[in-house]
């Protein structure tokens, strides 16, 4: 496992739902373009103090609660997804909960408006409370898992920190230019543990491009599969289109597509076969010789679609 090693990394994994103050007493307005900054208007009451972050924390996952919210006869409150879990007694007093909503705390809650927890990364939102968790589940700002499929890897960051990391610790290859010509050569390709793995990192039209190929088992019969990812959102990804060409004794197979965002999973891409899919019997027939050496010429470009 690789440790992280940008900035934020630690902060934002340590912490479960923090709520910050904001800064002042101006919100943004938050409609359907949630991090496009909107009119401000003043807010007198938005500030969120520690007693109140601290009434709305659930006891016993510690996450922000939202309705609906219960609370035993005593007046102790937990989340609703943490009731089951307690086996309808209160955490605090041990009293029987029944089903007694604290509509009151849900009703404070709705009046608060808070900063997203990705403030670190650039986003300027102020959310209602009851928006929040919508908001930071699609904001734009949300940092990137890293791609490098060879590990268990819990890096996250914005792209540039995420380049910086799979070159520096993971030792991707990078290359600049929207054109590529690569040669994959293993021995004794008939096994899927010994066949090869590779990343490789391309820059070009101000963007970043992650490309993939591997081996994997489908089926009973292991298959090999090039495809490409952007280094950004999907909106963005929409944006480029590329290419990929493999072959050998006189034949060739060629793949076009439109590279998926790194915001998929490594296996969520490849198993749903978007690439470039070259059967073993026909990879060992472009490799020519014996059978029993893998080598596969890969080329393709990327462009811009107009």
């Amino acid at each position: 496992m690789t440790t992280a090693s940008c900035p934020y990394f630690d902060d934002l994994r340590s912490q479960h739902e923090v709520i910050h103050p904001p800064q002042n007493e101006d919100c943004t307005d938050i409609g359907e373009h949630m991090n496009e900054p909107a009119q401000h208007t003043a807010k007198p009451n938005v500030t969120v103090s520690s007693s109140v972050r601290e009434l709305l924390e659930c006891p016993v996952c510690l996450n922000a609660m939202y309705p609906p919210i219960h609370q035993c006869s005593n007046g102790h409150t937990l989340c609703s997804g943490c009731k089951p879990r307690v086996h309808n007694r209160c955490p605090t007093c041990r009293h029987e909960l029944g089903n007694i909503r604290c509509l009151a705390l849900e009703k404070v809650a709705a009046s608060l408006e808070l900063p997203c927890k990705y403030q670190s990364f650039g986003c300027i939102g102020i959310i209602p409370y009851y928006s929040k968790l919508k908001h930071e589940s699609q904001c734009s700002f949300r940092p990137y898992n890293c791609p490098y499929a060879g590990s268990e890897c819990t890096v996250i960051g914005d792209i540039p920190c995420i380049v910086a990391h799979l070159k520096d610790d993971h030792k991707v290859d990078m290359h600049m230019g929207s054109t590529f010509n690569h040669r994959y050569v293993k021995s004794n390709p008939h096994e899927v543990e010994n066949a090869t793995w590779m990343l490789t990192v391309f820059s070009c039209f101000g963007q970043y491009f992650c490309l993939h190929f591997e081996a994997f088992q489908l089926g009973m019969a292991p298959v090999y599969i090039a495809f490409l990812r952007f280094m950004g959102d999907d909106e963005l990804a929409k944006n480029f289109s590329y290419s990929l060409e493999v072959g050998g004794n006189g034949r060739k197979l060629i793949w076009q597509g439109v590279p998926r965002s790194i915001r998929d999973g490594h296996r969520k891409v490849r198993d749903s076969f978007d690439g470039l899919i070259i059967q073993r019997n026909m990879a060992l027939f472009f490799s020519g010789g014996d059978r029993k050496e893998l080598k596969l010429r890969v080329t393709g470009r990327i462009w811009k679609e107009q």
